[in-house]
């Protein structure tokens, strides 16, 4: 019998933007019941590839076939009804609705007239079944981007899509929910149905994926059998040269004095619940405090506190002795701290603002940007233009809107601007969640160097293979609480892990 046609083919595929080829005739094919992994750098064309195949972008060349018929689709919505799903990497939540009503909003099997109680319950069923932790009452903008996620995954999962599409699906999940959802894929695909995975998690990849295809620099290099494959292989693919193995960081020669202090600090979340309580902790110039912890633990809320944009409801913040606990965000900025935030184009960026005025966005009132007074343009352009070349941002020109770059490019931007203001304290929330390895190396090169200018560096992170590289000390997190704060040469992945899950340090 001839071998039945794929469940999808994208068939010389070709897409292309103002001063960019984002993809080359690109071929990919998916079969039923198979789980088809896509890797590539930051800025390979695999973003542009999916949002083709999902109707939201229109291909200048190629084709795509279904069961081996040609299909066209004129928008998303013409996707979705020939069954095919996508957890995208940038949320596509409705942020003043529910959980629940996000689960069930355009869903062909939302109850007529259904009552709010209804959707939470149905949610709550629907998360149990998946493995996913969330909260059907709460708002989606009151929640972390790791909960924010975990959402995108439930609502695309409960549609049970013919050909299911994960961009970069645990980034922000905990170590339990990641091995959870990964194996609810395989029965998802064992029941005939076809995933495309994209993930820079090279380990995950090769435990889930049946056949992996690599593209770079918008090109496809390879598709290879997964049994066949190795890290090593794969990231030389990747990006087109070997890769030096992984060093644990430079430490700084010596740290220096207390810089930042926060002592019995709590306070509450958006909802007015208690997110941290009585929180202590000490960061020295010169050196990396990381905090473990799974997200929605306090994170988002400490990151806040120590830059302004949450007030404290007791405690005291003391930077370099002087008390900032009252102070607003401009005041952080002024006294010298930088922030790159868990949410990059929430809280970050201005999407539809030109690259140049996203690498200015933090120092407007300040020289060069400023001369005597006035805004300096020349001043502006000089400093964005070296902000882009540090972060090895590389476009046709400073105008091009942020949005269109890749998420790597963005990342990269936001952290070396950041570094740019932090003269004392840099906060990192999640620095290289969903990036692929040569920009992970990118920016823990540039966290290393902010530390060894002698910038006391908060870093905040779910990878504890980072964490225990890059840190001078870990703090744990859990609940809001810390549970342990220790050199990170005492730590191990088996330690930070009990504390993350609320074990007593004497456990």
């Amino acid at each position: 019998m001839a071998e039945a046609a794929p469940a999808v083919a994208l068939l010389g595929i070709t897409k292309r933007f103002p001063g960019l080829v984002a993809n080359d005739s690109i071929d990919l094919d998916v079969r039923a019941g198979e789980i088809h992994a896509l890797l590539g750098e930051n800025g390979a064309g695999k973003s542009t590839l999916m949002n083709i195949l999902t109707g939201i972008y229109q291909p200048d060349g190629g084709e795509i076939r279904m069961g081996g018929v040609r299909v066209r689709f004129a928008s998303a919505a013409d996707a979705i009804a020939a069954g095919i799903g996508m957890v995208h990497q940038h949320f596509k939540l409705i942020r003043a609705f529910t959980v629940a009503e996000n689960i069930h909003l355009g869903w062909g099997e939302t109850p007529f007239a259904v009552s709010a109680p209804t959707m939470e319950a149905r949610t709550r069923a629907l998360a149990e079944t998946f493995g996913l932790d969330v909260r059907p009452e709460a708002r989606v903008e009151d929640l972390s981007a790791g909960e924010q996620q975990r959402v995108e995954i439930l609502r695309v999962l409960a549609r049970g899509a013919r050909v299911l599409i994960l961009d970069e699906p645990t980034a922000v999940l905990t170590p339990g929910e990641s091995a959870r959802l990964l194996e609810n894929l395989r029965a998802y695909a064992a029941a005939g149905r076809a995933v495309i995975f994209i993930s820079h998690k090279l380990d995950e990849v090769l435990a889930v994926a049946d056949r992996i295809t690599v593209l770079r620099a918008g090109k496809c290099v390879a598709t290879l059998e997964a049994a066949h494959c190795d890290k090593a292989r794969l990231a030389r693919l990747m990006v087109g040269r070997d890769l030096a193995p992984p060093a644990r960081g430079r430490r700084a020669r010596a740290v220096g004095e207390v810089l930042l202090a926060l002592d019995g600090v709590s306070a509450q979340d958006d909802r007015g619940v208690p997110a941290l309580r009585d929180v202590s902790l000490q960061l020295r110039a010169g050196e990396i405090l990381a905090i473990a912890g799974v997200a929605g633990n306090g994170q988002r809320e400490l990151t806040e506190v120590v830059t302004g944009l949450r007030r404290v409801s007791a405690g005291s913040i003391r930077l370099g002795g002087e008390a900032m606990a009252g102070c607003g965000p401009a005041a952080f900025l002024e006294a010298g701290v930088g922030h790159i935030p868990e949410d990059r184009l929430r809280t970050a960026l201005a999407p539809s603002l030109g690259v140049a005025e996203n690498a200015v966005l933090r120092g407007y009132f300040r020289p060069p940007c400023t001369r005597g007074g006035w805004f300096s343009p020349a001043g502006a352009r000089g400093l964005a233009r070296r902000i882009v070349g540090e972060a090895q941002v590389f476009v046709p020109n400073l105008r091009v809107p942020i949005r269109n770059l890749s998420g790597g490019n963005q990342q990269r931007l936001v952290a070396r601007r950041e570094m740019a203001v932090a003269t004392r304290l840099l906060v990192a929330a999640y620095p290289t969640r969903g990036l692929d390895i040569g920009a992970i190396e990118t920016l823990l090169r540039f966290i290393g160097e902010a530390r060894d200018r002698g910038v006391g560096v908060l870093l905040i992170s779910e990878e504890l293979d980072e964490v225990l590289r890059v840190a001078d000390r870990v703090a744990v997190l859990f609940k809001g609480r810390v549970m342990g704060v220790f050199p990170a040469a005492e730590a191990d992945g088996e330690r930070l892990g009990l504390l993350m899950g609320g074990q007593a340090e004497a456990a």
